[in-house]
């Protein structure tokens, strides 16, 4: 059972001679896996315990609040959930502040890195620096453990054909309803949750009654209509998205509304999970009703046919 730690002062004496690996790890995607996946494996052959060091909140929503919205790919709960499957013994969450980031690296490693955990190897992606004025990065670390006593591993980056893998690769990819890739960099499908509030009830007077959910994250795939699983009090079921502004209706606020296939029971105040399989087209806005419903019975034979072929 990995330790969730969100204070440095609570680090145990267990973790001292640790492997670790630091970075934000937004979306805990394929990349950072790899990193993961390596910083097991190294410490089991050395019998050591495993660390991954992280800030909460993300250090750019306290640095930059004016880049709103900020589009994390993973809530800080996800981020846990994930980390946790991965094997690694800790996650440690530091507080970030803006007086947090006037420490320099120095200062970091000294206190957290060596001081509280006295590590034997840290690993690091290519392009992962931290510290006051980004001064944190390959050289300053390879300088410092040859001084103190640790071990600096930078990975390579991770690619997918050829694609690097990046936390930003996947928010554009997202951003541009191509869930499908972001699910290829990801290794898993994206998950959007939700609480399910009161709508305008449309779906259900066109004959397909759709749950309207109010997005636990920022960062919501582009408007269209998507095929979907849907995650229900630990059940699994299929099901189509739309999330636009309901042009046949001159809607003007953004939705996202989702029809769970041969499904009948009232989910109001419920808490679903939609799984992004594939974008099935973009949002339109019709001349009738009629023509709308039409388009709709095509979109759900259409995501029967991809839900189908999907493992």
């Amino acid at each position: 059972m990995m330790d969730v730690i969100r204070e440095s002062t609570e680090i145990p004496e267990k973790l001292k001679g640790a492997f670790v690996t630091i970075g934000n790890f937004d979306g805990v995607h394929l990349g950072h896996r790899f990193i993961f996946q390596r910083l097991v494996e190294g410490a089991h052959q050395e019998g050591c315990p495993t660390a991954a060091i992280s800030f909460d909140p993300h250090p750019k929503m306290v640095l930059h609040p004016e880049r709103r919205p900020f589009y994390l790919i993973t809530t800080i709960e996800e981020k846990i959930r994930l980390l946790a499957g991965l094997g690694v013994d800790a996650f440690i969450l530091i507080p970030f502040s803006v007086e947090y980031a006037r420490i320099t690296a120095a200062a970091f490693v000294q206190k957290i890195l060596w001081e509280k955990l006295r590590i034997r190897r840290i690993i690091i992606g290519h392009d992962y620096t931290f510290g006051r004025g980004r001064e944190g990065n390959e050289t300053f670390l390879t300088e410092t453990g040859r001084r103190l006593g640790f071990e600096v591993e930078v990975m390579n980056a991770f690619c997918v054909g050829d694609t690097v893998i990046s936390s930003t690769k996947i928010r554009e990819a997202l951003l541009a309803g191509d869930v499908r890739f972001a699910a290829t960099l990801l290794g898993r499908s994206y998950n959007l949750g939700g609480r399910v509030i009161s709508g305008h009830r449309r779906g259900e007077r066109l004959g397909f009654p759709t749950a309207n959910i109010a997005p636990d994250k920022e960062l919501v795939p582009a408007r269209g209509v998507y095929a979907v699983r849907v995650l229900r009090q630990g059940n699994r079921h299929d099901g189509i998205l739309s999330i636009g502004f309901n042009p046949t209706f001159a809607g003007r606020e953004r939705t996202v509304e989702v029809h769970i296939f041969d499904f009948q029971r009232d989910v109001y105040g419920e808490t679903l999970e939609v799984l992004f399989v594939e974008r099935i087209r973009d949002e339109v806005r019709f001349e009738s009703p009629e023509k709308l419903i039409a388009q709709i019975g095509r979109d759900i034979d259409r995501a029967k046919e991809i839900l189908r072929a999907e493992p």
